[in-house]
């Protein structure tokens, strides 16, 4: 006997890297690149709880960080080129990586405040 109103327990993990809904699942998280939409479109939960703040853009700005330099490292003591090479490198990863993973990032902590009912204020 399931309740309309009744939801699964969702992973914040999946719901949130896959930009959908963490109560149900199927809904659109976002609205644009990130932009938090203003209700689930499905379920229509309000996501006027969500607040990711600076988390997300610094996880992502140290992991971006890390590989680019990284890359650019090992590109420079296994191959020793020209400088053209390494902006060929380099660039794209530190442009590219933080497009990728900041979308991903936002939603998984979005989607962990719904999870542990997280609001300015408490503790």
């Amino acid at each position: 006997m399931t309740d309309e109103n009744h939801y699964p327990d969702l992973s914040a993990t999946s719901t949130g890297f896959a930009g959908k809904c963490p109560r149900c699942g199927r809904g659109k998280l976002f609205n644009g690149f990130l932009t938090v939409a203003k209700e689930c479109n499905s379920c229509e939960l309000d996501f006027g709880f969500a607040d990711a703040g600076d988390g997300a853009t610094w996880f992502v700005m140290v992991i971006g960080s890390i590989l680019a330099m990284g890359s650019t490292l090992y590109v420079e003591f296994t191959y020793q080129p020209a400088y053209w090479v390494h902006a060929l490198v380099a660039i794209p990863m530190a442009v590219g990586v933080p497009l990728l993973l900041l979308r991903p990032a936002k939603g998984f902590f979005i989607a962990q405040q719904y999870k542990r009912d997280a609001a300015p204020g408490k503790t």
